[in-house]
């Protein structure tokens, strides 16, 4: 099962904390649930409502709270509010490497959890955020069919990022660097970023 290799991988893995400095931090969840006998991970996609990164697709979770004691509850609030999954249902395995954003200037820091796996999910989209939910199949990522690249613009040039890709959606920008180190974990032989 993904979730068994994700938890040990992340059993042993030291993840690289940044000094948030002037940035905003923030905190993701990167959540494994089942989905008809296979681990998949839940992207959101963002409605044209939300501040910053609109259309995007992203884990759940967003900016800390002054009542959130740790980034870690950022994220499990975030998760709550926006897809409807209680904090309670997370096994939390551990976090990844925190990474920044561009032009909105947040620093995320990604966790990585499972909702028990004999446990149907009720996801509740907060309709102001979530435009809909993306059930991915980890399997599906490894691919190297996955792997694709996307054309975006920064501080006027054009770049090519690497991407990934799942029916008509592109998931690319911080979300995508955060999933390749995942899925590096996961399949250490491979190239994910």
């Amino acid at each position: 099962m993904v979730r068994d290799r994700a938890r040990r991988a992340l059993a042993s893995f030291s993840p690289r904390e940044l000094s948030i400095d002037d940035r905003r931090p923030a905190g993701v969840l990167l959540l494994l649930h089942h989905v008809d006998g296979a681990d998949h991970i839940v992207f959101q996609q963002r409605t044209q409502g939300v501040r910053h990164h609109k259309g995007e697709i992203s884990f759940p979770g967003g900016a800390r709270d002054p009542e959130d004691a740790t980034l870690l509850d950022t994220a499990l609030r975030e998760t709550h509010e926006e897809i409807g999954v209680a904090r309670d249902l997370v096994e939390v395995y551990g976090q990844l490497d925190d990474t920044e954003t561009y032009g909105s200037n947040y620093l995320i820091r990604p966790f990585v959890g499972a909702a028990p796996a004999d446990t149907a999910l009720t996801f509740v989209e907060a309709e102001r955020e979530v435009r809909e939910l993306l059930h991915v199949p980890v399997e599906h990522l490894l691919t190297e069919e996955a792997r694709v690249w996307k054309v975006a613009e920064r501080d006027g040039t054009t770049e090519s990022t690497p991407a990934y890709g799942f029916e008509d959606n592109v998931i690319w920008g911080a979300t995508a660097r955060m999933l390749g180190q995942f899925l590096e974990l996961l399949d250490p032989a491979a190239k994910h970023r």
